[in-house]
């Protein structure tokens, strides 16, 4: 963070063709793009960062990172808050990299301790992110394997909201969408409206043509 508008430093670093972390505590999004435009975006990968110690929660701010998304780069975040589940909001928000401190000790000399999580609490942190690493799954909406059980009890079958006789015109005043879904799906009842009856109905049984 501290070298961040070091343009000489900034310009050697980018001679040696490696992956470049670059974190961005007390800077502005104008002092990041023209690193950024230096460094190049092909081995970077920008930690959001504040550099307080330890950072206060209502000044983490991870909607930087939602900018940071939207300027096509690769992004993390380096937390020197003391919460241990940041972090893992911050990888449900696309974080690829995340840097924390952690200590045997905060009473240890030295600036860093105060700021730092105790080994217990970094593997708690390191346990959230990866149960959002898994809730994150995959961006297709499909109906996955524990919830296929549930569809035939919370979906509804088109029935007969009254008796139905032979020969009746189905309307919207003697049908009805009851649980489970094992007939006819209220999504097709256009196509049922204004058919007749070919068989009598009872209330509640299901409608089929």
């Amino acid at each position: 963070s501290g070298e961040i508008t070091n343009k000489p430093f900034l310009k050697e670093i980018k001679k040696y063709n490696k992956k470049i972390l670059l974190s961005t505590g007390a800077s502005t999004i104008n002092e990041i793009k023209k690193a950024i435009k230096i460094l190049g975006k092909k081995n970077l990968i920008v930690l959001h960062c504040n550099s307080a110690y330890p950072t206060p929660i209502k000044d983490i701010n991870l909607n930087v990172l939602n900018t940071f998304k939207s300027l096509n780069f690769k992004y993390g975040l380096s937390d020197h808050s003391l919460d241990k589940f940041i972090p893992a909001v911050a990888v449900a928000m696309g974080a690829s990299i995340i840097e924390k401190h952690f200590t045997l000790s905060r009473k240890m000399k030295g600036p860093d301790h105060k700021s730092s999580l105790l080994p217990s609490e970094l593997k708690i942190m390191i346990d959230e992110i990866r149960k959002v690493e898994k809730a994150l799954g995959k961006k297709e909406k499909e109906v996955s394997p524990s919830e296929k059980k549930n569809r035939r009890i919370i979906r509804r079958s088109i029935v007969a909201k009254k008796t139905i006789n032979k020969g009746d015109i189905f309307s919207k005043n003697n049908l009805a969408s009851k649980r489970p879904f094992d007939g006819i799906s209220p999504m097709n009842i256009d196509k049922i409206i204004g058919k007749k009856a070919k068989k009598k109905f009872l209330k509640d049984e299901k409608i089929s043509i």
